[in-house]
């Protein structure tokens, strides 16, 4: 319980100092960004889809009893499509709406927008959160390699949104983000959900992963470090392989 805690203290420092991180402001993009993208989708690839492939036996059994799109064989992959495109849909909106001239939105406006993107990401948060608890390897090695990577990955989102919505993610953002991680442990705490919901929650995490990390670093103008990026995905990998 008490390595449960400190993740989740980890995260809040994350978000409620990530400002502070000056280092990771640069062009080419930081060596650190880019290994701790590659770190989160090696956890994907390595540790999360093949824990989905367990998790998709029982969403498969659990539809073809019920009859509910019982011929689809993929339904926990399904749910990771549902994912990255839910996040895929609210980044092309808060990007293309940030692009528009302040006469065209107005303060009012653009306030809207930061928060319909901050609230995914809060949301995102929880569940996250919630997962430190509900998750299934429950031994010290899980909670690690999951702490690790997602701590990681709040930092790529931390700074994504900081340099996005610049003064209004740091005076509202960063503390939403930061209580909404803890309202996630407390819900975990205070909550059991069937292995059903817990493998729809996992597809739908995987989805997000992937989706968050890989805009980051595939826009042009980023200038993403490929090596970094790679020797990240790579060290996580055989760390995750040799510690199985």
């Amino acid at each position: 319980m008490l390595i449960i805690l400190l993740t989740v203290g980890l995260f809040v420092l994350i978000h409620v100092l990530g400002g502070r991180l000056t280092m990771l402001s640069t062009i080419p993009r930081s060596i650190w960004l880019s290994g701790a993208g590659g770190v989160a989708v090696a956890y994907v690839f390595v540790h999360l889809l093949p824990e989905l492939a367990d998790h998709q036996l029982t969403l498969g059994a659990r539809a073809r009893r019920s009859g509910f799109l019982g011929s689809i064989e993929s339904h926990a992959y399904l749910i990771a499509l549902f994912g990255l495109a839910i996040f895929y849909g609210i980044e092309r909106y808060a990007r293309s709406a940030s692009h528009r001239s302040p006469d065209e939105t107005g303060e009012a406006g653009s306030m809207s927008i930061f928060w319909v993107h901050l609230g995914a990401f809060a949301l995102y948060n929880v569940l996250i959160g919630y997962l430190l608890v509900h998750r299934e390897e429950t031994d010290l090695r899980g909670l690690i390699i999951y702490a690790v990577a997602m701590g990681l990955h709040f930092m790529v989102n931390d700074h994504a949104l900081r340099e996005q919505h610049g003064q209004t993610y740091h005076l509202y953002g960063r503390w939403v983000l930061a209580a909404a991680a803890v309202a996630g442990l407390l819900i975990g705490l205070a909550t059991e959900i069937s292995e059903l919901l817990l493998g729809a929650f996992f597809a739908f995490l995987a989805g997000g992963v992937i989706l968050n990390v890989l805009k980051e670093e595939l826009p042009k103008e980023r200038q993403s470090r490929f090596s970094a990026f790679a020797g990240g995905a790579g060290l996580y990998s055989a760390l995750l392989l040799f510690t199985a």
